[in-house]
């Protein structure tokens, strides 16, 4: 089982990422625009994002095996639709449809997880290495999205999630039939449009017209009176977003995801446009965040999770990475791999590894079994907002993707230090997290 869902959930990480080495080759291949290219990735992972908590839901109500299913074969359908795009339009569209199908899977990842394995040192375990296989994905997709657009074409970055999807179907049998379906809930629609809808204006209107900004203010607003006052079965249940480990740490994981997730769109641009890399180096460059966030993930923090507290691990981890990315500002043409990525990379990787685990594990403990799906949805959804949103407002600190390589790479910097500044704060307000055992009494405590 856990090397089933982990697989599932490396598919979705991994295509968050895997376009960007491939946004030069798409971009001519297509004929984009240098405003609508970043929608390759946000047309992915704002639908991801809007519909994560609808996901999550759809898991507690009507089984977490079947929509293990469903969503790896809409995932794979639409990769494969993707692929074969012949249009801009088309390719976006693709990628929002393969964000459906992400949004369906990647709560049933971790609920999967939360309700196999009872808190304690196995969950831990579990979470460490689902969190590990999370963060090599997006690490990975790099590596491998420039070994096949240079020597494949940029298409089979989409088209090699059919055959691993087909795969993962033929062994999704092995989870059975274990968990229960609920009769009596509704599914909220109403709300997950209103949160996908406001997420993608909030998103178009950052670099966009003022009015789609005030549109998506307008449906989130919408979206949080649906939920508290007319959704029979809200997305998110009330109860859990009263507790501090969950409404903090999910504040914590929107600011990381601000910073971590775009962070491979502008590093990826650097490699290629700053120091002229081709996308086969580019992808190598990467080969550093992936091998050793895996071996921080895996290794290290388990090991310190066991011997300091979730706050500690949480709050060194975003000043680690904080410093990694105030160096990753200082790159500029004609600098050598050693200082312009690798440095950086190893700040960057292990900040990222040492604070991904503890806070996933806080802001998932004390859910009720039938509120995991929810918790887990909440969790991915703050984190994928994050990511779009932080695209959405970094790109507009380093506007176009064409100038001469001093010029881009000053507004590269721009974002970069605005990332460290962001993971700064993230650090802050970490403090105010419960200790674990706080935590998890929190969780079990009775609300009125």
């Amino acid at each position: 089982m856990l090397p089933l869902v982990c697989a599932a959930q490396f598919m979705v990480v991994l295509d968050v990422s895997v376009v960007n080495v491939a946004l030069p080759a798409i971009q001519d291949s297509l004929a984009f625009d240098a405003r609508h290219l970043p929608w390759v990735g946000n047309a992915y992972a704002l639908t991801f994002a809007g519909f994560l908590l609808l996901g999550g839901r759809l898991a507690d109500l009507y089984g977490r095996e079947r929509m293990f299913v469903t969503g790896l074969a809409l995932f794979s359908a639409a990769a494969l639709a993707g692929g074969l795009a012949g249009s801009a339009a088309v390719l976006i569209a693709a990628r929002a449809a393969q964000g459906l199908g992400a949004a369906i899977l990647a709560p049933v990842t971790l609920t999967i997880l939360t309700t196999t394995y009872a808190e304690g040192p196995r969950r831990t375990r579990a979470l460490a290495v689902w969190t590990a296989v999370s963060l090599a994905g997006g690490t990975a997709g790099n590596l491998i999205g420039g070994a096949l657009t240079q020597y494949a074409g940029w298409r089979w970055i989409l088209l090699i999630n059919v055959p691993i999807g087909v795969a993962a179907l033929g062994a999704a049998r092995l989870l059975g039939r274990r968990s229960r379906t609920r009769t009596g809930n509704r599914l909220d629609v109403p709300g997950a449009v209103l949160a996908t809808g406001g997420l993608a204006a909030l998103a178009y209107g950052l670099n966009g017209p003022v009015e789609f900004v005030v549109a998506g203010v307008v449906m989130v607003v919408l979206f949080v009176v649906v939920e508290a006052r007319f959704a029979r079965s809200p997305l998110i249940p009330p109860r859990l977003v009263r507790r501090r480990p969950i409404w903090l740490g999910n504040l914590v994981m929107l600011l990381a995801g601000a910073c971590l997730n775009p962070m491979w769109y502008f590093l990826t641009l650097s490699m290629q446009q700053v120091l002229g890399y081709g996308p086969l180096e580019t992808g190598l460059g990467f080969l550093p965040h992936t091998v050793l966030t895996m071996l921080v993930g895996l290794r290290l923090t388990p090991w310190l999770m066991r011997r300091a507290d979730d706050r500690v691990l949480v709050v060194t981890g975003a000043l680690i990475a904080a410093a990694g990315f105030l160096w990753q500002s200082r790159i500029a043409p004609g600098e050598p791999y050693l200082t312009a990525v690798l440095g950086p990379a190893i700040a960057i990787s292990v900040g990222g590894g040492l604070l991904n685990t503890p806070l996933t594990t806080t802001v998932t403990s004390g859910a009720d079994p039938g509120d995991a799906g929810a918790a887990a949805g909440l969790m991915n959804t703050t984190k994928q907002i994050g990511g779009a949103l932080g695209l959405a407002a970094l790109v507009t600190l380093a506007p176009g993707t064409t100038g001469t390589p001093q010029a881009l790479a000053a507004g590269y910097s721009t974002a970069f230090l605005a990332i460290s500044a962001i993971l700064a704060t993230a650090a802050v307000l970490s403090l105010a997290l419960p200790p674990r055992r706080d935590a998890e009494a929190d969780g079990r405590t009775p609300r009125g």
